[in-house]
């Protein structure tokens, strides 16, 4: 080694201990004292005695020479040891303690049920998110599956045909599909509420939920870290839960004890179960960078699950090259009539006990029952009550109203009651407390609607404390308002609640919805129809575009730019979402391409007015030509398209039918789209001709010997075996009578045994009987 290398070389440790063996038992002649014992040994005739003195001497001399020069694999030796037994004493003593110390921390971070867009008002309690949570009811995608009879037993439903969380969180386990899924739904499903109660769960040990399985919730709000996750070289998902989420957590003021790795170990053991909320809620430039970071975490972590909320649009809008790469997307199905009892009983029953001091006596329940059922049957005595009621955001709101106004009318459409619960925050609540605010010193509504329009436009959910106070300086000084900016600002946050500080200086509205709202009354307001003109093919701006619609007088003109825009489906959509009348002059007769097929479907339906007339036509042309052109399958595709996504469903491409949806599909719908059918392939296909053969059949509603006569029939049954969509004929020369349409009934959630043939029979049965109804209802 060179001289100036050796001076800078430091001996390990191994080293040091040889040559101080060296060093001390040469000096003071261990060795040569050894042999000298030895020889004295030996002159005194005890010769073992003295060969063991001499191998001592020698031995002693050779471990020193040996030990110098293996010292630094004896140091890396020494070190691995050290390490391992290091990391042994932190899997074993120090992880556990850190892991219920932050599974505490992960729930009480989840523990409140605060519903985004429903303000604190006196009288009114915040309870905890078990006391009133209802499990979600949760839909595979029936397109993703491929429609194979595999496929419908791989998703065969449970506990009486209805998936929830648990199910899916179980089967990840074995069947590495679960581990990454998609939870998609409309704003105000509760997708947020929902991954907070697996974080609850999880933390407080909850096992009758999660059955036992000892899992590690992280639970990460996308907004909060999207800025982060778009850096030139954003941290990876162990550090960006070490440095970033758990700080984050209340209660970890003090050290928690993190051990060295942790977080990273439990992701590659898939002990993990990481949930990333609201991929709709980071803007659309910045999307494609977050996607490409979820996918690559996703790949090197691939036995831990990945949960990710979206709404439909921002989920599926994305380019190939930058898609989410989830194996399985699930939809979250709407409210029914017993979740709705769940809910509102909890949730009177929650504010009742509050409200008495926590007492739980028989007369605080009997009170909360009261004002439970005189709720719920207001919602089951309207149809369009029962409609909002299928939204938990929604159903939250009137519950809110409900209490508030005890005796006063519901409100019965979804625009009314956004209007009702914005005045309820900005003017009835301020005065039921009191308060001394600015906000009835202004028009509030009106301000906060031109702020909600600015923020649409720029594709905005969350703005800059300066970009709002910017804002609001503007739209205060042009409505000639005196009040400052910055106190506005102030009250409504701190008395209305609409508005929210999510992050320091970062302002959004307390749910989507709300700005969807107030910017569609903003245009209505400032007569700016035409600005909605541009963005009908934009999902960014649909709900709002349906509440405008809700809110104009007259949408005739919306209506028609929509036909002429070729934005059919969503005219068809506004036109279920209005009351108003469209046009007053009735069509006596509206020609279709070949100018005669659309006319008695006009006159059968009832429809009278022109507008509508134009837009059952539009709806219905590129069915239509697909028929007339002989194109079936292409054809079959459409009418699941067109059923999917009428109103009397409400659902998206993908998902599948329940029974329910079936049971009540618009008549309109169903007859119109039966009769181009059975027209154009001369009475050969449509769901009439399967009707007939199913009442043939006996009419089954379960699986049985007449239910696989029908499938016999109609050919989706041979030899005893039920057929893959693939293999059917899909042509009237050769096909026996009611085989089409058939791709409707693969998607249909509903198993009522017997396998494949039950996984479609229900769907079957109830739009046969349901289209008996429509016919007999008809004039």
């Amino acid at each position: 080694m060179p001289e100036e290398e050796s001076s800078k070389y430091l001996p390990t440790t191994i080293e040091k201990v040889f040559e101080l063996l060296d060093t001390k038992l040469v000096t003071f002649g261990v060795p040569g004292a050894l042999s000298f014992v030895g020889i004295t040994k030996a002159k005194e005739g005890q010769w073992v005695e003295a060969g063991w003195c001499w191998a001592g001497a020698v031995g002693i001399l050779i471990a020193i020479k040996i030990g110098k020069k293996l010292a630094p694999k004896l140091d890396q030796l020494l070190d691995w040891a050290i390490s391992k037994v290091e990391g042994l004493i932190s899997k074993v003593l120090l992880a556990p303690q850190f892991e219920g110390k932050y599974l505490r921390c992960q729930a009480i971070d989840c523990q409140a049920y605060r519903s985004d867009g429903v303000g604190n008002f006196d009288g009114l309690f915040t309870p905890l998110l078990e006391e009133v949570f209802v499990p979600l009811e949760l839909s595979p995608t029936g397109m993703q599956a491929g429609f194979s009879p595999a496929a419908c037993e791989q998703f065969v439903l449970q506990r009486e045909g209805v998936l929830q969380i648990w199910d899916l969180l179980e089967r990840s386990k074995k069947q590495p599909a679960f581990r990454q899924m998609a939870i998609l739904a409309w704003g105000g499903y509760g997708k947020t509420t929902l991954l907070k109660h697996i974080a609850y769960c999880y933390g407080n040990n909850r096992k009758a939920d999660y059955q036992g399985d000892r899992r590690i919730p992280v639970l990460l709000i996308l907004r909060k870290y999207r800025d982060l996750l778009n850096q030139e070289k954003p941290p990876n998902l162990p550090d960006l839960i070490t440095q970033q989420h758990i700080p984050s957590l209340p209660g970890v003021e003090e050290d928690l004890g993190l051990p060295a790795n942790w977080a990273k170990e439990i992701l590659q053991q898939g002990r993990a179960v990481v949930m990333l909320d609201g991929l709709d809620e980071v803007p659309k430039e910045q999307r494609s960078q977050v996607i490409r970071w979820l996918n690559q975490q996703m790949r090197q972590y691939g036995k831990s699950v990945f949960l990710v909320t979206s709404r439909p649009k921002a989920y599926q809008e994305q380019d190939a090259a930058d898609r989410l790469e989830m194996s399985a997307q699930i939809w979250i199905r709407d409210f029914n009539a017993d979740q709705r009892r769940q809910f509102v009983e909890r949730w009177y029953w929650c504010q009742e006990r509050y409200a008495n001091g926590g007492r739980d006596t028989p007369d605080v329940k009997k009170q909360a029952q009261e004002a439970a059922s005189d709720l719920l049957a207001q919602i089951e005595a309207r149809s369009e009550l029962q409609a909002l009621a299928k939204n938990p955001l929604l159903l939250n709101m009137i519950v809110t109203f409900h209490r508030r106004y005890p005796g006063a009318d519901l409100p019965q459409r979804r625009v009314e009651l956004y209007r009702e619960i914005c005045q309820l925050q900005l003017r009835d609540r301020p005065k039921a407390r009191k308060l001394e605010t600015l906000l009835w010193e202004c028009e509030a509504m009106t301000i906060l609607q031109m702020v909600a329009l600015e923020m649409m436009l720029a594709k905005q959910e969350r703005i800059s404390e300066a970009e709002v106070l910017e804002h609001l300086s503007q739209h205060l000084q042009t409505q000639n308002e005196i009040v400052s900016a910055a106190a506005f600002l102030k009250d409504v946050v701190q008395i209305s609640e609409l508005l929210v500080e999510r992050e320091p200086e970062e302002y959004e509205f307390a749910h989507l919805s709300f700005q969807e709202y107030l910017a569609a009354a903003e245009i209505l307001r400032q007569h700016q129809e035409s600005l909605l003109y541009e963005h009908f093919e934009d999902g960014w701006w649909k709900p709002t575009i349906l509440l405008y619609a809700g809110l104009v007088k007259n949408p005739s003109t919306l209506l028609r730019e929509m036909l002429k825009r070729g934005a059919t489906d969503l005219a068809y959509i506004c036109l279920q979402e209005t009351r108003k009348q469209v046009d007053a002059e009735i069509r006596q007769k509206l020609q279709s391409s070949d100018g005669k097929v659309l006319e008695p479907i006009s006159l059968r339906i009832g429809v009278t007015s022109h507008i509508s007339l134009e837009i059952q036509a539009a709806r219905y042309a590129k069915l239509e030509e697909l028929l007339k052109a002989g194109e079936w399958e292409a054809a079959d595709q459409e009418t699941y398209r067109l059923m999917i996504t009428d109103p009397s469903v409400g659902k998206e491409e993908g998902q599948w039918f329940e029974v329910e949806d079936l049971q009540n599909f618009s008549c309109e719908a169903l007859l119109a789209i039966d009769k181009l059918w059975v027209d154009y392939s001369k009475g050969k296909f449509g769901f009439s001709v399967q009707k007939q053969i199913w009442q043939e059949c006996g009419s089954p509603m379960d699986y049985s010997e007449e239910w696989e006569d029908f499938g016999d029939r109609v050919g989706w049954r041979k030899k005893s075996d039920w057929l893959n969509y693939s293999h059917l004929k899909k042509n009237p020369l050769n096909s026996p009578e009611g085989e089409l349409p058939a791709l409707l009934w693969r998607g249909v959630s509903v198993r009522a045994g017997g396998g494949w043939g039950g996984c479609v029979g229900g769907g079957v049965s109830s739009l046969a009987q349901r289209l008996v109804n429509c016919s007999t209802s008809q004039p």
